[in-house]
């Protein structure tokens, strides 16, 4: 489902749609392979995102309303473009302050910062 040179597929699983939203929050409109080659650029290629992970993705956010679709036609070639709703402007939102407030969490409770809980 997912190459990942340095993170388990289970951690990419679950932060995928919030990576997507935030790279459509930041670039306008996204096709497919332009999502893969810039999550591969931006993370030194330890993240590799496949196809048959990104689409599904893709097409939940739009089920969900969060995003939309634009086709351009190049030639004879359609290529298929993402682009955030007014609601997925919201829910990128949430879902980076939530991700964020969790991985402040695990480095609390992995004791990641040199603290020692008392419990």
């Amino acid at each position: 489902m997912y190459i990942c040179i340095m993170y388990s597929s289970e951690l990419i699983k679950g932060t995928l749609k919030t990576i997507v939203l935030n790279l459509l929050k930041d670039n306008d409109k996204m096709y497919g392979y332009e999502i893969t080659q810039k999550v591969k650029e931006l993370t030194k290629e330890k993240i590799q995102i496949t196809e048959g992970a990104l689409y599904p993705t893709l097409h939940a956010l739009e089920k969900h309303g969060d995003v939309v679709t634009e086709k351009i036609y190049i030639g004879k070639r359609v290529r298929k473009y993402y682009r955030l709703t007014d609601q997925g402007k919201k829910t990128v939102s949430e879902r980076v302050n939530e991700l964020a407030d969790f991985m402040n969490t695990m480095r609390f409770l992995l004791d990641l910062d040199g603290k020692t809980s008392t419990v």
